[in-house]
């Protein structure tokens, strides 16, 4: 007679098993299981079908609080491995392409920069058809993305602003963010990714799409230690405030979380793009045209950013202070 053989239970399936049990026995993940979960991930410890099967689980379920800090405490672990500190004061996550308005968020990093504040900026592309995203932007405007930290340190050094891709500082995560047009829906990396830090900087400002996720990166923020966040619901989910609508940011600062409302910079609101002409930003940039929308979205960013940063002590004297970067920026950078 012939036994049968079965096949032992691979050791990531506790954790799909643990949310997918049904609606009476599944459950969200603790922060402890979380972290073990993702750091198997990054070490490629995991089947390809465990891996949709997971995210799509927490997708439905919603991540919470205690998954995003255990994701991205194993992601840190990830991270110092490949990225050593990088002098910057301002990490700055863009993940999200735009489709409706120019990716003015670039030019406010920029004018940042030429203020001495020093910005690290990170970020994918390609994931979502008919985006437009940094990457692109960047190349087109003559700044070329960086490949290693080695070339990303040496940019802050020489001129205050860096960009690197995901895929160049953490492979793993680059490729779960590029499954979203196969899964058909945003996973738990699309947070992840947003609150990593891979920098290490002392600031982090981020943005969310829908405003249910604002509350969870607030308070994984604060579970994580990080001295000064705010995220608000930024024009496509870049950090790019809308100026012609209000703003709630949500912050924490020095373990004190806050909320605080910005009104309106435009009375109206502005129609979309027409033909997202990338030298338009350049145009702008130089003074050579106008924009009330993007120079209003500009000064409207930076605002948020310089608040945070404590560099003012209210909301119109941030303004006030963005408005001045934004004139004393070095016109001929792009």
């Amino acid at each position: 007679m012939t036994k049968s053989t079965s096949t032992p239970e691979h050791p990531f399936a506790q954790y799909v098993r643990t949310l997918g049990r049904g609606k009476r026995s599944g459950r969200s993940l603790t922060e402890g299981e979380a972290y073990n979960a993702m750091k198997m991930i990054l070490n490629r410890e995991v089947e390809d079908a465990q891996i949709g099967a997971f995210l799509i689980l927490i997708r439905v379920r919603e991540e919470t609080t205690e998954e995003l800090v255990g994701f991205v405490k194993a992601t840190h672990e990830y991270t110092q491995r490949t990225v050593a500190q990088l002098n910057a004061s301002v990490d700055w996550p863009s993940y999200a392409g735009k489709h409706k308005q120019l990716n003015w968020y670039i030019l406010a990093a920029l004018a940042l920069a030429d203020s001495g504040t020093s910005v690290f900026m990170h970020g994918a592309n390609e994931h979502t058809p008919n985006r437009l995203y940094t990457d692109t932007v960047l190349r087109e405007l003559g700044i070329s993305p960086c490949m290693s930290v080695e070339a990303a340190q040496a940019a802050l050094d020489k001129n205050n602003f860096s960009y690197m891709g995901l895929h160049d500082f953490c492979p793993p995560l680059s490729e779960l963010v590029a499954l979203r047009p196969i899964l058909g829906v945003r996973s738990p990396i699309h947070t992840l990714v947003r609150l990593a830090n891979p920098s290490q900087s002392p600031c982090i400002v981020t943005s969310i799409f829908h405003p249910s996720y604002r509350s969870s990166h607030q308070e994984a923020a604060l579970q994580l230690g990080y001295k000064s966040m705010a995220v608000f619901k930024g024009e496509g989910g870049e950090v790019e405030r809308k100026p012609d609508a209000r703003c709630l940011v949500q912050s924490v600062q020095n373990n004190v979380l806050a909320d605080e409302e910005w009104e309106p910079l435009l009375s109206a609101r502005n129609p979309n793009e027409q033909d997202f002409e990338i030298n338009k930003l350049q145009r702008v940039w130089r003074g050579t045209e106008r924009s009330a929308y993007g120079e209003s979205a500009i000064s409207a960013t930076l605002a948020i950013v310089l608040l945070l940063m404590r560099k003012a002590s209210s909301q119109s004297e941030a303004l006030e202070l963005a408005t001045k970067l934004w004139s004393a920026r070095d016109y001929q950078r792009i």
